[in-house]
């Protein structure tokens, strides 16, 4: 089985039902709570490597919507940056399974990843 990795934040109700998700199928995995270990510049970097920016992006978050990320989504650079200095403006749960990683609420896209049937 692939390297299981989830980053979450204990007080949203999503990351914490994904999370007794994983529980409930058993998966093996590290994690890291983002409110008690923010990640730092460096690791978002490697995070959101080659990808996209604006899926990394929380559409919820008051910067993401005061900067009007929507329709301006930032450089690498600056969504980094950005997000470093803002933990909550990272869509929340990050699951990563071996290279590849999943954003936001998909536990369907988790099951697939992991191997788990529903």
């Amino acid at each position: 089985m692939a390297k299981v990795h989830l980053i979450w934040k204990k007080s949203c109700d999503t990351c914490r039902r994904y999370k007794k998700q994983l529980d409930a199928w058993g998966v093996d995995y590290t994690e890291r709570e983002m409110n008690a270990e923010p990640l730092r510049a460096a690791e978002l970097e490697a995070l959101i490597g080659e990808a996209p920016v604006k899926p990394f992006l929380n559409p919820r978050n008051a910067v993401y919507r005061s900067l009007g990320l929507k329709d301006a989504v930032p450089d690498k650079a600056r969504a980094v940056a950005l997000i470093a200095e803002t933990n909550n403006l990272l869509k929340r749960p990050v699951l990563q399974v071996g290279g590849e990683t999943l954003l936001g609420n998909d536990l369907a896209g988790a099951a697939r990843l992991l191997g788990v049937t529903t």
